[in-house]
């Protein structure tokens, strides 16, 4: 990438809380729209934090380990010394059904809990300057994909970040920034968009169903102000109500609402007391996410101690359980540990699109892409004047033509990803589908490892699939981390926070 270095004017935002974030789901950018589960590209990246030593085998010491959305993780990325170039890594893969993600890096306030690539505020001028470096990037993406079959969309997303940030005017140029540079066509496939109570204004939500958003995702996080205030996320549920009419007025398809368990004070009440106040709103979905204390986010500057928790642990996996079963029983289907939808809910297009196997392309600095053997993105951080400084060297980029930081997936690799990637959700990996991708039984190549979680009665294995048994699925971000490869353990061990 070659840049002219640029750096933006340090914001204050003496207004707002500097530690606040309003992240919103839908899929690893998979979060696409901003859930992490579905896979988003976007996208949250969460720090690895391992509390045991990665060549042990036994169970974990904590069920909450890492939150594995896409694989492998950022953190494992590392600067692509030949820079390929963009057109060669695309040459020969597969573009009839590409996912795209695009990555607004901008929030109104940044959340305790929040470890997504985003600054609060924006200096006056910074947004169109993004907007104009999206519109570059996306230029040069479609060039690098002209030749052969002519690209296809499956799926698309709007993360960060939050979407929503932008005016809805620079909504309108993001809208065509998608539909004009990459050709996709929004209105015939799901689009995802991330979207915050502040944010979710009748103009905004106005632009988005307009262009064809089919689904919103409204990170609420708890409807108890008094948690929302200890998540350091100082909303009222006054506005919070205010927003879901709004978004339930825009006629948006799909409304999904992200909430926190394992909040300071939170009790199973005052849990369900949230749960309630969302199904108010009969909302087609909702993620429900564990609070993880991520290095160099607002809640880790403030925690007195670092370390294993098991009382804090056992209240999550408490405050899980329950939570499900609240859902279950009022007919909402489990998808992952995460997410849930309601089983009369409008279908999200077409069901046959699978991350373990499509191509991604994502634009922003954010956000990342994936070829069958690289995944690859701009640079990462969590600290807020790392994230400036990313942003501002993005903004002045003229070249994207080259891939420039990522990682090199090979065959075992690719194995790994698809099964990581699929026992996850919870219909789980069909054997038969492994078996035509890859030639072996999955049992062939991971055998050790499906033995260990099948000890813990954490699998169910017949002729055709192999699934986690609701415990698996309780014990999700433990089970993705030990699936990890040692070299991919390794290279995010090695990373340097920043």
């Amino acid at each position: 990438m070659t840049t002219a270095h640029a750096t933006s004017p340090d914001q204050h935002d003496a207004a707002t809380p500097p530690d606040q974030h309003d992240a919103a789901t839908p899929p690893d950018q998979h979060d696409a729209g901003t859930s992490p589960d579905r896979h988003h590209p976007t996208d949250p990246p969460d720090q690895y934090h391992p509390t045991v030593p990665p060549d042990q085998h036994h169970p974990t010491t904590s069920p909450y380990q890492h939150y594995v959305y896409a694989y492998p993780h950022k953190t494992a990325y590392r600067r692509l010394p030949d820079r390929p170039a963009l057109s060669s890594l695309w040459a020969a893969q597969d573009k009839r059904a590409l996912s795209l993600y695009l990555h607004i890096p901008f929030c109104e306030v940044r959340c305790g809990f929040c470890n997504l690539f985003t600054r609060i505020g924006a200096p006056e001028g910074l947004t169109g300057a993004y907007l104009d470096a999206l519109e570059r990037q996306a230029t040069a993406v479609r060039a690098a994909l002209g030749g052969g079959d002519e690209p296809r969309f499956a799926t698309a997303a709007f993360g960060g970040g939050t979407p929503t940030f932008l005016t809805a005017p620079e909504l309108e140029r993001l809208f065509d920034i998608a539909e004009h540079r990459t050709g996709a066509d929004l209105r015939a496939i799901p689009l995802s968009v991330e979207a915050s109570p502040a944010t979710a204004t009748a103009d905004r939500l106005a632009v988005l169903a307009a262009r064809g958003t089919t689904r919103l995702s409204l990170g609420v996080q708890s409807f108890v102000d008094s948690e929302a205030r200890s998540a350091v996320r100082p909303q009222r549920r006054a506005d919070v109500e205010a927003a879901l009419t709004r978004v339930r007025d825009s006629r948006i398809p799909v409304l999904n609402i992200d909430l926190i368990y394992g909040i300071d004070g939170q009790t199973e009440q005052t849990w369900r007391h949230s749960l309630d106040a969302a199904l108010a709103w009969h909302p087609e979905e909702l993620y429900l996410y564990p609070l993880y204390v991520r290095p160099l986010t607002g809640l880790d500057r403030h925690r007195a101690g670092g370390g294993p928790d098991p009382a804090w642990d056992e209240q999550r996996l408490r405050l899980y359980r329950a939570g499900r079963d609240h859902l279950l029983a009022r007919g909402y289907v489990q998808q992952s540990m995460r997410m849930f939808r309601r089983a009369d809910a409008p279908p999200q297009g077409a069901d046959d699109y699978a991350c373990q196997t499509d191509g991604m392309i994502g634009l922003g600095c954010g956000a990342r892409s994936y070829t069958t053997d690289l995944h690859y993105s701009f640079d990462y951080a969590v600290g807020m004047h790392e994230i400036r400084g990313i942003i501002d060297d993005y903004v002045a980029t003229t070249d994207f033509a080259h891939a420039e930081i990522g990682y090199r997936v090979d065959a075992q690799e690719a194995r790994r990803r698809h099964l990581l990637q699929s026992l996850l959700q919870a219909e789980g990996l069909a054997v038969d589908d492994y078996r035509a991708r890859f030639g072996n039984a999955p049992a062939d190549d991971f055998g050790t490892e499906l033995q260990r979680l099948a000890d813990r009665r954490w699998l169910d294995e017949t002729a055709t699939r192999l699934r986690l048994t609701p415990e698996g699925l309780a014990h999700s971000d433990a089970i993705g981390p030990e699936l990890f490869s040692p070299a991919v353990r390794a290279a995010m061990a090695a990373y340097e926070r920043k």
